[in-house]
């Protein structure tokens, strides 16, 4: 079946399957929040992207290959509520943005700085640091040798928008890094969100000029 893209808690995980890098999609918590594992498939290593909620679903999805690491991609507690137990089950190493580290409670092993290389297997993905949804906030993009860019976005970016914003500085920052870092890519670029649907920037791209109008 192809990938959708589309998850509900409780649900099955959609898995998007790239030459190089697989990507299992899962909705965990009251938040609906979207975890992902990505599993080279070189090296069977896996690092999941924001362990949300609900240890015992991740815990499944990664089964026994085991964790080499577990990225989150910003401070607020509804992305790493399950961060501690998957982390003491699996010995996992702690990615986060160097700006959101201290506010995370599991200690951070690798602070991340934009540009920053995390590595999954032989596969690699570029961090790209955005202020304005929190101070550190990081997106991951995987440039696919053998096709398009696929980006992490957190809660940067969403379907129909930039992520939330406190104050008119953070929403001009935040709309400023996305068009800076991210929507530099070409518009085949996959959009893998925090919570919701993916897109792509494509489908995004046209509506730039409003979220500008919109504003904070």
């Amino acid at each position: 079946m192809a990938y959708t893209g589309r998850v509900e808690v409780g649900g099955p995980p959609e898995v998007h399957e790239l030459a190089k890098l697989i990507v299992s999609k899962i909705a965990v918590g009251p938040m609906e929040n979207n975890a992902y594992l990505l599993r080279c498939r070189d090296t069977g290593e896996q690092l999941l992207v924001d362990a949300a909620a609900e240890p015992d679903s991740l815990l499944r999805l990664v089964g026994d290959d085991g964790l080499t690491a577990v990225l989150t991609t910003h401070r607020h507690g509804d992305h790493w509520q399950a961060l501690d137990a998957v982390v003491r089950a699996t010995g996992a190493r702690t990615y986060a943005g160097r700006y959101d580290a201290e506010a995370i409670p599991v200690p951070t092993d690798v602070p991340l700085r934009d540009g920053d290389v995390v590595p999954v297997g032989a596969c690699r993905l570029t961090v790209r640091h955005l202020v304005g949804h929190t101070p550190g906030s990081v997106v991951l993009v995987y440039d696919d040798p053998d096709g398009h860019p696929h980006v992490f976005t957190g809660d940067c970016l969403f379907p129909g928008g930039p992520g939330r914003t406190v104050t008119p500085e953070d929403f001009r920052s935040l709309m400023g890094g996305l068009e800076e870092r991210i929507f530099t890519l070409p518009d085949e670029a996959w959009v893998y969100p925090g919570h919701g649907d993916d897109t792509t920037l494509g489908a995004e791209r046209p509506h730039l000029a409003e979220w500008w109008d919109r504003g904070w």
